[in-house]
């Protein structure tokens, strides 16, 4: 565990505390230990994001800072339009659900793993974009337009304007009014990217280093292949996380887990009682078979997806029958990875997310088996069972 930061003035202000993962990747390129960096990049605003592939040092800088309105499908993006890393070795920076949807995806055989370094970044949580431009409107009274950087810290969401204005919010008085983060961001309890190469953020950095330098915890082979490279060509200086630091990780990580599991116990017990299916199956009723959400899972690839064919529900009928949701949740809720795309992407506003995710922590009680977790990093049973009791 260290805290670092890039050499270069240029990346240490256009990065992010400090600037080590924008050196780390630019190293890493311009060493020929990838042959590019899988980003994302401002769109139109701060409310979209545009995934690329970025091959040089100016590319990567494109990509400094946070957009917490752009959630992205990394997993999806490396299968489809790099071949899955099969013959492309591929840095890709990653919140927890999507490290842990690429590491599915590699269980799958649909992406070659040891081609792929995560360099993965803290995450408490991300907002849709659209709810997000109508939050800012409504609870700082800013034009969204005007919003140049916006940052979750220290339980509020804080916005800077384009004219240097500073404004926040308590998340929980937002998301008492049903905004903040989304549904699913509320109820992870993957904070801490650590089934990424790197997990990298800047929780436990304390002193005269806090804001100036990032958190970095190697966690595999490949990890510390990409920090030694860095270090090595005079891109980073590392020196060892403290102790206070390292504890002070641990506790906002412990804050959150907790902050999760109540969520996950309020949002489960909207579908309690002795008349839970009617329930669910009452939002099924809404279902008008666009099939959105199958097209936006980042680990659903089967070419042939049994969800759509004819001999499990006529494509021309509406609602669907409830097999269609069934088989849905057979297919895919065992590798689920809460990255809530689904129930982003529902037009009828079902809770799939929070449907899927409820059948799955039944599973993972029964099995023990967690989504995304690496082999070098099992989660113990006794903390699934916690979490479901």
């Amino acid at each position: 565990m260290h805290y670092g930061r890039a050499t270069d003035q240029f990346i240490q202000d256009h990065g992010e505390c400090g600037g080590l993962i924008t050196a780390v990747l630019v190293s890493a390129v311009e060493q020929n230990v990838v042959d590019g960096a899988l980003l994302v990049k401002q769109g139109e605003s701060i409310y979209d994001g545009v995934p690329f592939f970025a091959t040089s040092k100016e590319e990567i800088v494109q990509a400094a800072g946070s957009l917490h309105c752009a959630p992205t499908l990394s997993a999806k993006v490396i299968k489809n339009y790099l071949d899955g890393a099969r013959d492309t070795r591929v840095a890709v920076t990653c919140k927890p659900c999507d490290a842990r949807a690429i590491i599915e995806m590699g269980k799958r055989n649909q992406i070659n793993l040891d081609n792929v370094y995560m360099v993965g970044v803290n995450c408490g949580g991300t907002m849709s974009p659209v709810q997000a431009r109508e939050m800012i409107l409504k609870f700082y009274d800013i034009d969204p337009d005007d919003v140049a950087k916006e940052e979750i810290a220290k339980g509020k969401l804080m916005v800077l304007t384009k004219d240097g204005q500073h404004k926040e919010v308590s998340i929980d008085e937002l998301e008492e009014q049903g905004y903040g983060r989304r549904k699913n961001c509320q109820r992870c309890e993957y904070n801490i990217p650590r089934m990424a190469d790197l997990a990298c953020g800047n929780w436990g950095v304390v002193g005269d280093d806090a804001g100036k330098a990032t958190f970095v915890e190697v966690r595999t082979e490949k990890g510390k292949t990409l920090l030694d490279t860095a270090s090595a060509a005079g891109a980073i200086t590392l020196k060892d996380a403290p102790q206070e630091g390292i504890a002070l990780r641990e506790k906002l990580d412990g804050i959150m887990v907790k902050m999760a599991r109540k969520a996950m116990a309020a949002q489960f017990a909207e579908f309690d009682g002795d008349d839970k299916f009617q329930k669910l199956f009452a939002q099924f009723d809404k279902c008008i078979g666009c099939r959105s959400c199958i097209e936006v899972c980042p680990i659903c690839f089967c070419l042939d997806c049994l969800t759509k064919e004819d001999f499990v529900v006529s494509k021309g009928e509406l609602p669907p029958e409830p097999m269609f949701h069934l088989s849905r949740l057979m297919h895919q809720s065992a590798g689920c990875v809460n990255c809530g795309q689904c129930q982003e992407a529902c037009p009828v506003n079902i809770p799939l997310s929070t449907i899927t995710h409820m059948v799955q922590t039944a599973e993972q009680k029964a099995t023990g088996y967690v989504p995304g977790q690496s082999a070098e990093d099992p989660i113990p049973l006794s903390e699934i069972v916690e979490v479901q009791e």
